[in-house]
């Protein structure tokens, strides 16, 4: 919804520029897809409205306060992924939540699969991306932020050797930049959770090198910091690639392809048709009482 809480006099350049904007916006609305700042800087960069630049990603930050404070983009098109409140679980009574607990009923949905699978990400700005796959097909979707804590490493291991033990074959999907550390972190998860005693693959799907070769999005500069850089360049070339360059549906089918093809369908959808037996089971008890 587009709402506005100014009235601030705005050039004509500044319009030209926002109406790119809504194109865009309104593109991946249709789609059901909620944009980031960052991910929408990367769709204006690969079609040459702007220069891949920090300077023009910072104009754009500012360009959408106002562009939004005077209602003329919709609030809801651009999402902060980080500054999210949390509120308890709260219900208007009993008959909310029993129709709760019936719209939210889920088995799960990787029982009797030869493989567990899980997503992993170094980027949080993907990850509603990444859930339109993982909620469908209860996958857990693991954001670590770069790279992950030794913490948070120890629990995945318990968790992947549980399922060695009751007979799956533990597999990770790997989304993340091309650049020094994005590429390192393939092998960095892999390592620690084997120095655990882990047992597992880990499948680098995105971004890769082909990929790139084929979608050509938008290059930034290797970081020359990065401690990995040295061995980055050598391999890649000085050039380096952000995940939130993909377009979100081509992210989404990447994903999805790699899980499909880990996941036995039959017996997915045995458990989809079960949980819908259990749903109108559940209605008509309901409406019994």
């Amino acid at each position: 919804m587009k709402e506005a809480f100014r009235d601030q006099r705005i050039s004509g350049a500044k319009l030209v520029f926002i109406g790119k904007i809504n194109l865009i916006l309104e593109e991946y609305g249709l789609e059901g897809y909620t944009l980031t700042l960052r991910q929408l800087y990367y769709q204006l960069v690969a079609r040459g409205i702007i220069e891949n630049k920090t300077s023009e990603y910072s104009r754009l930050g500012r360009i959408l306060v106002i562009a939004r404070m005077n209602g003329l983009i919709d609030w809801s098109a651009i999402e902060d992924r980080i500054r999210q409140p949390y509120v308890p679980y709260w219900v208007t009574g009993i008959k909310g939540a029993i129709a709760d607990t019936v719209r939210q009923y889920r088995l799960d949905r990787q029982k009797g699969q030869e493989n567990y699978i899980e997503v992993w990400t170094e980027k949080d700005a993907v990850s509603n991306v990444l859930k339109r796959v993982t909620r469908h097909f209860h996958i857990r979707l693991m954001v670590n932020r770069g790279y992950s804590s030794c913490s948070a490493m120890k629990e995945a291991y318990e968790r992947l050797d549980l399922t060695l033990s009751e007979g799956q074959h533990p597999v990770i999907i790997y989304v993340g930049d091309h650049d020094p550390s994005g590429l390192d972190m393939v092998r960095d998860i892999k390592e620690r959770l084997e120095e655990f005693g882990a047992i597992l693959r880990v499948k680098h799907v995105a971004l890769t090198r082909e990929q790139v070769e084929e979608i050509k999005p938008p290059p930034n500069p290797a970081k020359i910091t990065d401690p990995r850089a040295k061995w980055y360049i050598a391999e890649h070339g000085p050039q380096s690639w952000e995940l939130d360059a993909l377009k979100p549906s081509s992210l989404e089918s990447i994903v999805r392809k790699q899980v499909e093809y880990y996941v036995n369908l039959d017996i997915f959808q045995g458990m989809i048709e079960k949980e819908k037996e259990d749903k109108n089971r559940m209605r008509r008890s309901f409406r019994d009482e």
